[in-house]
């Protein structure tokens, strides 16, 4: 999923952008978008999912004729992006957010501009935008992946139908290691190469006899402890191959990607290759 943030200050054609780029992706893709209302509240208390919500239920999911509505305890951008990646979203474009690391369309000009990160593009307020630029801006940024994305794709290919299974690996950083406690990992990639490295490991599984798919995404940044790393998910005919497939597509991974990780522990910081050496 490709996301982009619209950001800008009140009465600076937010709105309307968002939709004009709703209306134009909506022809290559599926959109989704998310508004961030922080003052508002989209159950109030005197409906029933507002009492229901208000008595402690940490989900509360409405359902009308033309919308389902799920509403959430301790909600950020990150849940909302993962909500739409997980529903099949090819496009995800944020209004507001303007605090964020997304990549962002900026209307007007920032009061503090050190203070907003990732502008990748400044456009007048109000204005006659192109928005034939704009889509194919946001075809040019990283993919927003989960597991659950993931698999959606898998179950698209129209070979599935000769799939008897499809099978996940999720690596997480783990929080204990040889007694020591890890607070976070950093992955840092060789770019361009890690990732024709990653496409090459994909194709030679699906090269394997009654290997129907295989993706792989691994992460980079800083990844705190408990949080995913690695996702692989194979599509086989047959259980025995599915399983092998993860495990050699793991394992080369290991062998092949140029990914490098720091570890910052609680006895200090160190490149986990240095460790080893």
């Amino acid at each position: 999923m490709k996301v982009i943030c619209v950001a800008g200050y009140k009465n600076s054609g937010k709105t309307t952008l968002v939709t004009r780029l709703v209306e134009a992706l909506c022809e290559q893709g599926k959109v989704g978008t998310v508004k961030q209302m922080l003052h508002h509240r989209f159950n109030p208390q005197d409906t029933d999912t507002g009492k229901h919500f208000d008595a402690g239920a940490y989900l509360v999911a409405a359902i009308t004729d033309t919308e389902l509505v799920t509403i959430k305890r301790d909600p950020t951008l990150e849940d909302a992006l993962d909500s739409l990646a997980d529903n099949g979203a090819d496009f995800a474009i944020v209004e507001g957010a303007k605090n964020s690391d997304l990549p962002k369309i900026f209307l007007g000009e920032p009061e503090a501009p050190d203070e907003i990160s990732n502008i990748i593009v400044q456009l007048p307020v109000k204005a006659d935008w192109d928005i034939g630029a704009l889509v194919e801006l946001i075809h040019d940024q990283p993919e927003w992946v989960t597991l659950d994305s993931l698999i959606r794709k898998v179950r698209s290919n129209p070979d599935i139908r000769l799939s008897g299974g499809i099978a996940t690996f999720t690596g997480i950083v783990r929080r204990i290691n040889d007694n020591v406690e890890t607070t976070a990992i950093d992955f840092e990639k060789y770019e361009g190469v890690a990732d024709r490295a990653i496409e090459k490991i994909c194709l030679d599984m699906k090269a394997k006899d009654n290997i129907i798919d295989v993706l792989i995404h691994h992460k980079t940044g800083l990844i705190k402890s408990g949080e995913d790393i690695v996702y692989i998910v194979v599509a086989a005919a047959h259980r025995q191959e599915l399983f092998q497939t993860l495990i050699d597509s793991l394992e080369r991974i290991k062998e092949d990607v140029p990914i490098w990780k720091k570890e910052f522990t609680i006895e200090g910081d160190f490149w986990v290759h240095d460790r080893h050496e």
